[in-house]
């Protein structure tokens, strides 16, 4: 069973608040992405939060105490729960602050048959990723600062990339002035 993660533990320093709680037409950009893990089909949802901590309807919370680390400790944070649970064997990881993303996008990258899969945008690696079981600890080993799972993805010759620049837009927003230019596209 698949299972999605939502890194969002960050304090948004450069955007003035935590993305997680950002609103685009009305709605947090967290609760926009647990949404659209659900509009893919994948009903279980674990949100990182560390900066800014509260509730985000369906979905499991989980809390990042070494937020200030940076998104290698997040993940982590996210792997070492689903560890825990038997039942997922795939999980689907991507960032709060994305909201170019689709479910469409989601799901193209969590329909792969392939055990580590990476998200493309004009050739560039992005989010979601996909991860099988099997890789969890070495992911969660390797995640160090901000790097997140780049150190494990690094030199690997069987990650299966999906470009998805015709399903989404993998522009992550860290600045007030990244929001202004997203919502120009739209």
């Amino acid at each position: 069973m698949q299972v999605g993660i939502i890194l969002a533990a960050g304090s948004g320093s450069r955007m003035g608040a935590p993305k997680a709680t950002l609103e685009i037409d009305g709605e947090r950009l967290i609760d926009r992405a647990v949404s659209l893990f659900h509009g893919a089909g994948i009903k279980d949802v674990c949100v990182v939060l560390g900066a800014w901590q509260g509730l985000v309807p369906d979905a499991e919370v989980l809390i990042n105490p070494d937020w200030e680390t940076g998104m290698g400790s997040s993940l982590r944070v996210g792997l070492d729960y689903v560890e825990k649970r038997s039942e997922f064997t795939e999980a689907i990881i991507t960032l709060v602050d994305l909201p170019g993303l689709t479910s469409a996008a989601i799901r193209a990258v969590a329909d792969s048959a392939h055990e580590i899969v990476m998200a493309t945008f004009n050739s560039k690696p992005g989010h979601p990723v996909k991860f099988a079981r099997k890789y969890w600890k070495e992911i969660a080993q390797s995640a160090d600062g901000d790097a997140g799972a780049r150190n494990f993805l690094k030199g690997r010759d069987d990650v299966t990339k999906i470009a998805l620049e015709n399903l989404a837009i993998g522009k992550d927003i860290d600045t007030p002035e990244d929001l202004a230019g997203y919502l120009g596209q739209i």
